[in-house]
């Protein structure tokens, strides 16, 4: 399995950025797919996830209300619509796979390279 992720850059802060990863390869027959993101110094920490239906996802306290993460329609591919970005959203992010909704959210099987947001106040 294969997670290009894409959409990173530098914006100011109040701005928006949409980050986008695709799987590819030998994905099972539904999975999760989520976000999480590292910055300087600190732990990786679980940003959002969302089901294979979609249906259902879940968010970090610090990005409720301000990030979104949704599916296309093709299944594959995972976004995650940051809105009112804070300096402190600054961060390697990275996408992750996982069949299970569960396990995506604290320690998926799979993992894309990051993509750096930052964030300027």
């Amino acid at each position: 399995v294969q997670l290009q992720a894409s959409g990173g850059g530098l914006v100011q802060a109040g701005e928006s950025l949409r980050l986008s990863c695709a799987a590819s390869g030998r994905t099972f027959g539904s999975y999760a797919m989520g976000w999480f993101r590292q910055a300087p110094g600190k732990e990786r920490e679980f940003v959002a996830a969302i089901s294979w239906s979609g249906l259902s996802t879940y968010y970090a306290d610090s990005v409720k209300g301000r990030f979104t993460i949704s599916r296309g329609n093709a299944k594959n591919v995972v976004y995650l619509q940051m809105n009112s970005l804070k300096p402190e959203d600054t961060a390697v992010y990275y996408c992750a796979l996982d069949p299970a909704i569960t396990d995506v959210r604290s320690h998926p099987d799979y993992w894309g390279q990051g993509t750096q947001v930052t964030v300027s106040s």
